[in-house]
């Protein structure tokens, strides 16, 4: 008589399924870690699951052997097809892998006339360097019109761009970014009116890191007749504005000697007086003309923030945000004031620490870390004291800025957006998931460029959130600053860069000027 088939053993794949299913739950439901944790875990618990279930299928299932062979076969099958349709484009902010169908259509070229719509002539509305000419996110002197159904914002021109992360300066009619082709780096001078490039300098220099990706960082300074850029392996340029010939070079890492951070240099130049600074194993200044070193400051490994100049407790000083600390410096000479010591948790410190009224600083970060305010005050001996007012987990600036504005804060917790109150840290709402996007005040409206590439006006109102517009700018993952100059708003990505104009209520604002 013939042996009967025993029982396929279906429990054990049903349990291998059920403890998944209950780890995912306890990954998303406990308060421990942050989402970058979670969704690392989430991905462990998913590979595991699969190679059990394979496991189970070939050795413990029972099933007729030919059943077995065909199903692993198609599995086998299925991941060769997904691998054959999609390419790896990397990571998002939460660290989620990004894939992409391999025939995707590349960004394409289109420009309107500018003889319609732009005057070339100079303007006050310059956004000559990182997050603006106050380097705080803040744009004044225009109001946008937020009903964008009736108005919406007109393309101006669309173009393909090198890799990168930098975001655009941009004085009169020329705007500056910093973009990756091959093994070289380079800067780009683009004409603000057309997209068309004005000129270019190219450095042998290239990084890529996973999930960092690909290309520089940094946003150029624009001040005079100089360009300033720090390169994503730490080559400083300063460059002629108009023709984009290198005045002087030098690498900031290595007049430091020490090393440039792990996931690329980050580092937009700081433009003041005769002095161009940057961090680099601490606080550098350069003579902006020259390239000499001016002077040398508190020697500490350096995060991924950029120089700020602001005045706390009566006194003008330099504060940068390292690694794992928080240190400020005399503009002149570079002497330390005061440092205080931040998370040692996590080192990728990028957010900008963001001045309050009273001698307060706002510091945040991400990865489950949070925001501490601090107080920065002076003995009658002179000496810098610092304290901290509060601290919350509601607050994780990763790598985009808050925004200060009529006494509450602003800004992507985590990947979305939050309203916190500065007088005691404790948060007002949360609500709209943008990614780890960044953000802009326009006079009276907040305009997030989410991770995703779509471009969103939220209403600044600490009683709950509000959204007024939005459209999409780009397509694929978008960490870089936007830039706005007049009503002309300039977005790009590691892919593409686009112009548009945005309709205004400001009656100053002359259509055909930026």
């Amino acid at each position: 008589m013939a042996r009967s088939q025993k029982p396929v053993r279906w429990w054990l794949l049903f349990v291998v399924i059920a403890l998944a299913i209950l780890a995912t739950v306890v990954i998303w439901v406990s308060d421990a870690g942050h989402r970058q944790d979670k969704i690392l875990q989430t991905s462990l618990v998913v590979i595991l699951t699969t190679f059990l279930g394979l496991l189970w299928l070939l050795g413990f299932s029972r099933l007729r052997w030919r059943i077995r062979l065909i199903t692993f076969a198609t599995a086998i099958l299925g991941g060769g097809l997904i691998a054959i349709l999609f390419q790896f484009k990397g990571f998002s902010g939460d660290l989620t892998p990004i894939l992409e169908w391999r025939w995707k259509e590349e960004p394409s070229t289109f420009r309107q006339d500018p003889g319609s719509t732009f005057n070339t002539e100079m303007s006050v509305m310059d956004y000559p360097q990182f997050l603006g000419q106050n380097r705080n996110g803040v744009v004044t002197g225009i109001k946008l019109n937020l009903d964008w159904e009736t108005h919406p914002p007109k393309l101006v021109w669309r173009r393909p761009v090198g890799a990168g992360w930098s975001g655009f300066a941009i004085v009169g009619n020329s705007a500056v970014t910093q973009e990756q082709e091959g093994d070289w780096e380079k800067v780009v001078c683009y004409e603000l009116d057309t997209g068309e490039i004005k000129w270019s300098h190219r450095d042998q220099a290239r990084f890529y890191g996973s999930p960092a990706g690909l290309g520089p960082r940094a946003t150029p300074t624009i001040s005079g007749n100089r360009v300033y850029t720090v390169g994503s392996t730490g080559i400083l340029n300063c460059l002629d504005f108009e023709t984009g010939e290198r005045v002087w070079t030098t690498h900031i890492f290595e007049d430091n000697k020490t090393e440039p951070p792990p996931w690329g240099v980050s580092i937009s130049p700081l433009v003041f007086g005769e002095l161009v600074v940057v961090s680099a194993g601490g606080a550098m200044a350069y003579h902006r003309e020259t390239g000499a070193i001016a002077w040398t400051g508190y020697r500490t490994p350096s995060g991924y923030s950029s120089p700020l100049l602001t005045t706390l407790a009566g006194t003008e000083q330099i504060v940068i945000f390292n690694k794992s600390l928080i240190t400020a410096h005399e503009p002149l000479t570079g002497e330390l004031l005061w440092k205080q010591p931040w998370s040692e948790r996590y080192a990728e410190c990028v957010a900008q620490p963001v001045p309050l009224p009273d001698d307060k600083l706002l510091v945040s970060t991400g990865y489950g870390v949070g925001a501490k305010l601090y107080q920065i005050s002076r003995n009658p001996a002179g000496e810098f004291n610092v304290s901290v007012i509060w601290e919350t987990i509601y607050l994780k600036a990763k790598f985009t800025n808050i925004i200060y504005h009529e006494n509450y804060l602003y800004g992507l917790d985590d990947g979305i957006f939050a309203c916190v109150n500065p007088v005691d840290g404790k948060r007002q709402w949360k609500r709209g998931r943008y990614g780890h996007g960044q953000t802009l005040l326009i006079s009276d409206v907040l305009l997030v460029l989410t991770e995703s590439g779509e471009v969103v006006l939220v209403e600044p109102d600490p009683e709950g959130h509000t959204e007024h517009a939005r459209f999409a700018a780009l397509k694929g993952l978008t960490w870089n600053t936007p830039a706005l100059a007049g009503h002309y708003l300039l977005v790009r990505n590691d892919r593409e860069a686009a112009c548009y104009q945005l309709p205004v209520m400001d009656t100053n604002v002359d259509a055909n000027t930026k």
